[in-house]
């Protein structure tokens, strides 16, 4: 018998996404939010809080980068999601990570992260559920230490980690269990 838990966000999983952005003076800006994905081919969907910094970036550059955090970055990952740069103006620097500007758009790749995606803004609205906003994937960089020898990203090697909304932990992934398109065929039969 299934029970009823209400009305709840309730996804598994969803990612941990690291959200780059540059302020005033270029100070360099990251978020840690779960909300958000591809939802086109070359396109990211972000749904996030009008109050955050991030919004605010965003919404003065038109740009910003998306990256895959790995496990040995936990710590400054959730940190990214504790801290607000509206009150810690060294937030960014207390993680001692590393940042360089992206040469595709106005946002700065965090160069510990092993996968970033460079975005631009091709829509930016404030709906009641918050600021969505729409971007173009302009640019995907990936460290070669994630990469195969086909030159495409490993998710073994990237060593990241998934967010639980049910009792708000990170889980490892990596383990391939089937193949896309491939698994199911035995099911078209007729």
């Amino acid at each position: 018998m299934k029970k009823d838990l209400g009305v709840n966000p309730y996804l598994f999983p969803m990612p941990v996404l690291m959200i780059a952005t540059y302020g005033d003076q270029d100070v360099v800006d990251v978020m840690n939010m779960a909300w958000g994905g591809i939802c086109a081919e070359n396109m990211v969907s972000l749904n996030i809080g009008e109050d955050h910094k991030t919004s605010e970036n965003i919404k003065k550059r038109g740009a910003f980068t998306l990256s895959i955090a790995d496990i040995p970055h936990i710590e400054a990952a959730d940190f990214f999601g504790i801290a607000t740069g509206n009150k810690m103006a060294d937030k960014f620097e207390r993680s001692g990570l590393t940042a360089v500007k992206s040469e595709k758009v106005d946002a700065p790749i965090v160069e510990e992260f092993p996968l970033t995606l460079e975005c631009r803004v091709v829509e930016d609205r404030t709906e009641v559920y918050g600021h969505h906003v729409i971007r173009e994937i302009v640019g995907v960089l990936a460290d070669e230490s994630v990469l195969d020898e086909k030159g495409k990203v490993d998710p073994k090697k990237l060593n990241t980690f998934v967010f639980d909304q049910f009792q708000n932990g990170y889980y490892a992934i990596g383990e391939k269990v089937g193949q896309a398109w491939h698994t199911g065929m035995p099911l078209m039969r007729e």
